[in-house]
């Protein structure tokens, strides 16, 4: 059983023009197809509604838009952190690769584009000098004598994972504009989204630069 045919009224009553509830969620691609279903736009299934459109990607009525503070530019989404993580997964890469790097360290960085400095923690790494770190704190970091990190200086932010907190869930190959939210700035970043399953979406190409 799809998605969209679990929310749906089940009555397989016809007036949609099919047999079942379960050929019409198959034919259902845009908000304008929930339409033909009478019952839909009952009370009792407002938010069976807003879950499809979700589902969809299509704009659910009554959604605030979402502003970047810095800049002003409204984003489709905002991005938390997966399941019983700490902060989004970045894979970032230095310009400067002659620090080693293990999994567990601690990173001081600058994203290119970005004026704030970040500290993150490694959770991964990939030949090519390429690590996968949650964050872990800004310039507040500094002055604990207790806090041990390694420096890398500037570097290219490639990846985000994360989950579509409030707005539309993108489709796989769809240009979007997000914040993640724990972005100091929240500021707007662009990208490329490469993989989609459920409200957790993984982000490539990233730009801090908004077209």
């Amino acid at each position: 059983m799809s998605e969209i045919e679990k929310l749906l009224p089940g009555y397989n009553c016809g007036s949609c023009g099919f047999r079942q509830c379960r050929d019409f969620a198959s034919y259902i691609k845009t908000a304008e197809d929930l339409h033909k279903c009478p019952f839909l736009s009952r009370e009792n299934f407002k938010d069976n509604v807003e879950k499809i459109l979700i589902l969809l990607g299509a704009e659910v009525p009554g959604d605030e838009k979402i502003i970047g503070i810095i800049d002003g530019l409204e984003a489709d989404f905002t991005l938390a952190p997966l399941k019983d993580e700490c902060s989004c997964r970045e894979d970032i890469h230095p310009f400067d690769t002659s620090v080693e790097v293990e999994v567990g360290d601690i990173l001081r960085y600058r994203p290119l584009g970005c004026p704030v400095t970040h500290f993150a923690k490694v959770i991964d790494k990939t030949p090519g000098a390429i690590y996968t770190v949650h964050m872990v704190g800004p310039l507040h970091r500094l002055g604990n004598d207790d806090f041990k990190f390694k420096d890398i200086g500037l570097c290219m932010i490639l990846a985000f994972d994360g989950k579509v907190a409030k707005g539309k869930i993108p489709k796989v190959g769809q240009t979007v504009k997000f914040i993640p939210e724990y972005c100091m700035m929240q500021k707007v970043h662009s990208g490329m989204v490469v993989g989609v399953e459920g409200r957790n979406v993984r982000i490539e190409a990233i730009d801090l630069k908004v077209w």
